[in-house]
């Protein structure tokens, strides 16, 4: 039953559309005056039950208001398309400025960073242990004056920007703001996301620098520091991306991440700060896998359950503090090696999956990246698949289209009860950090990914083109790679940078954040400022809180 074949509208309806909707049209009006099929018949906005009960009040709604199962927006993709973000970089700045540029003239609508892993980890490119690694997995950034001209002719008030970067989160965004200084910007006009989510390193992906408690106050310390200095930007994008491509469940995705987002929470809460403040400025990161109507239900149920986690544990009263608002990237993990054109496909159902969903910004990766960093033209390919998602399927056109399928609600509910199992264990067992400590989140992740891969193995799982359905000749992919002189090229640069700064003001200014850092008090974020501004590098600043804070090691 849609809204114009009712003949009388429930009043939570009607209490709907004279605040939420209407605040949403007056401030985006939808981007077309009348959506329709071929033929002409009208696509209506909203599809709702014959009878809006209780149980549909309490679970589902309407989009824009809580708990927000169909939707952080009362028009989604009738206001506004996601925000199409391809993740990319690698080499040097500039080449990496160059395909930045190339993806924004093909119609991107946002920028994501890819890091080099020394970059990722706090190491300088001439540091022994990047050797055979700058630029090989992301660009390379050493000091100021690489992302100076990483964003060259890029306007920063004009795109937003995803950063992936975790531990060192702090000394990319002080960058990051500095650049926007150096074109004009301030920093309260800046939009984007810096990633910032060290508790899934630990258990996930490996790149963490200090241990959990003082990495916590470093993420602490840019959520005070953006509330006030750039209260447009998201300060963390807390993520079940690299849970799931560790090899979790959908559940387990689910669970995991928004107990890390607990964390946060909480740990913001101790150190003095206003929920309704920064918790507007929580942003969150999910996979999307293969089965295409779990990940549906994923989404939504991760929607719902950290609506009631703000509103019902941490007491969050208004709509904007209790909203989940996620990226998705398309699961690398699920690429194959074998007949990569299958890629595409794979690629385009969870896409799919993804917008209809509700994700506020998407990646695609590319069919080759199983094999290698993508080519220009398999990029090309990847954001022309959400182009045809977003104008030719049909599926923008009206909010939340699988609500009310039997099979949807009922895998909707499932999810988020076994996420609550799982996070009801965790907060038993002492909270996030401890089951870190002890090994437990660990082990809930790699059973799940050894049963998956046994499945596979035992011919239960069927992966086309690996288990079943192979071919004899395989075509050969044109695959990009990265010249090795690309590490020469790049210590010159940071050497040539460190010749020709203020050594003596830079040394001044590590010396400062020393101090800084050494007080528990501190906010760190000003002092590493000073540092970026002098042309510190990267890895001296890390190191400097390497010496007061110790590194990491999961033994």
């Amino acid at each position: 039953m849609t809204e114009k074949k009712r003949k009388t509208k429930h009043p939570a309806q009607k209490d709907w559309e004279e605040n939420e909707l209407k605040r949403s049209l007056d401030r985006f009006p939808e981007r077309r005056e009348k959506f329709t099929c071929h033929g002409g018949r009208e696509v209506p906005r909203l599809s709702l039950p014959r009878e809006i009960d209780r149980d549909y009040l309490e679970n589902l709604g309407f989009p824009g208001r809580y708990p927000f199962t169909r939707g952080v927006q009362p028009t989604m993709y009738r206001g506004r398309l996601w925000t199409m973000r391809q993740y990319a970089g690698f080499s040097t700045a500039a080449a990496s400025n160059e395909r930045y540029r190339y993806l924004l003239d093909q119609g991107q609508t946002g920028l994501s960073i890819a890091f080099d892993l020394p970059t990722q980890i706090g190491y300088d490119s001439d540091d022994p242990l990047a050797m055979g690694e700058v630029g090989k997995v992301g660009v390379a950034i050493d000091t100021l004056a690489d992302m100076e001209v990483l964003f060259d002719r890029i306007p920063l008030d004009k795109i937003s920007t995803s950063m992936t970067i975790n531990s060192p989160a702090m000394v990319l965004l002080a960058m990051y703001v500095v650049v926007a200084e150096k074109q004009g910007v301030a920093a309260d006009r800046l939009r984007g996301t810096i990633q910032n989510d060290i508790l899934k390193e630990y258990v996930a992906r490996g790149t963490y620098i200090f241990p959990p408690r003082p990495s916590l106050r470093l993420i602490t310390n840019i959520f005070q520091w953006c509330a006030e200095k750039a209260p447009l930007f998201n300060t963390i994008s807390i993520s079940g991306y690299h849970i799931r491509e560790a090899g979790s469940t959908a559940s387990q995705e689910v669970a995991f991440t928004l107990a890390n987002g607990m964390t946060y929470v909480q740990t913001a809460l101790d150190a003095g700060l206003e929920l309704e403040i920064f918790a507007r400025r929580l942003a969150f990161f999910f996979n999307a896998h293969n089965n295409l109507l779990e990940e549906i239900a994923k989404f939504r149920a991760a929607r719902r359950l950290w609506a009631r986690i703000m509103k019902e544990r941490f007491g969050a009263k208004k709509p904007a503090s209790m909203m989940l608002r996620f990226h998705t990237q398309t699961a690398g993990c699920t690429l194959t090696a074998q007949q990569v054109d299958n890629n595409i496909v794979r690629v385009t159902l969870q896409a799919l999956a993804a917008v209809l969903g509700g994700t506020q910004s998407l990646h695609t990766n590319s069919r080759d990246e199983a094999l290698s960093l993508p080519t220009e033209e398999s990029v090309r390919t990847a954001l022309r698949t959400q182009q045809i998602l977003a104008h030719e399927s049909g599926v923008a056109d009206i909010v939340d289209p699988l609500a009310g399928s039997w099979y949807i609600e009922q895998l909707t509910d499932t999810i988020e009860r076994e996420a609550v199992e799982l996070i009801d264990q965790i907060m038993e067992a002492g909270g996030v950090v401890a089951c870190i400590e002890n090994g437990f989140i660990q082990a809930q992740i790699e059973d799940a990914a050894y049963q998956y891969q046994q499945e596979i193995e035992r011919g239960e799982r069927i992966i086309v083109g690996v288990n079943r359905f192979q071919s004899e000749e395989e075509t050969r992919v044109p695959v990009m790679r990265v010249d090795p002189a690309v590490e020469e090229e790049q210590v010159r640069r940071l050497q040539q940078v460190r010749a020709e700064r203020d050594t003596g003001a830079a040394t001044r200014a590590l010396a400062r954040l020393k101090a800084a850092a050494e007080r528990s008090e501190a906010n760190l974020m000003e002092p590493v400022l000073e540092a970026v501004r002098c042309y510190c590098s990267l890895g001296e600043i890390c190191n400097v809180l390497r010496d007061v804070f110790g590194e990491y090691r999961d033994y």
